[in-house]
């Protein structure tokens, strides 16, 4: 391709493109990039506890069928391979090779079934405090905000939310 050519090529694309560049969004109708009636245009990740539950036992199934299934051919491969090589077959070298690979990707298969069963039982117990959090912080705004609503009592009578008055006569005696 011709520097001419390319040149040419980078002004036609740079004219049929807008002024505008937009990168891993979707432009949404209404001429604003990337958002759709004042709300985020990658939406909101919503998780029951229930599916967190689910996918890390089921990580943790896997981890153990590897360990008691898939690491018993390991002894016995490597064994045959020694005996073949000490016999002087090649295959006893490419049998050795097949084991030692099994044995990598084996070990990074339960790595993985690990780190996400350890994750999600983290990312529950995070959610969980978080969630604890705001129920304590909404709780403490309904008792303030009740202090301040007229509504609570009749007009004229003490507002029940302060709870009674202790008697300050008994406390000096």
């Amino acid at each position: 391709m011709a520097w001419d050519e390319w040149e040419q090529l980078k002004t036609e694309a740079g004219e049929r493109q807008s002024a505008q560049m937009q990168l891993n969004q979707l432009d949404p109708g209404d001429g604003s990039p990337g958002t759709a009636g004042g709300r985020s245009s990658y939406g909101d990740l919503k998780v029951a506890n229930a599916s967190l539950t689910k996918i890390s036992k089921s990580a943790h199934s896997l981890y153990n069928a590897l360990w008691d299934k898939a690491r018993v051919s390991v002894p016995s491969s490597d064994s045959a391979a020694s005996d073949l090589s000490k016999q002087g077959f090649a295959l006893g070298a490419g049998l050795q090779h097949v084991s030692n690979r099994w044995e990598e990707q084996l070990r990074s298969l339960m790595d993985a079934c690990a780190q996400i069963t350890n994750h999600l039982q983290v990312t529950k117990k995070i959610h969980a405090g978080d969630d604890n959090f705001i129920v304590r912080q909404m709780s403490s705004i309904d008792t303030l905000d009740a202090g301040f609503d007229e509504r609570v009592g009749q007009p004229g009578e003490k507002n029940r939310i302060y709870g009674e008055k202790k008697d300050e006569k008994k406390k000096d005696e």
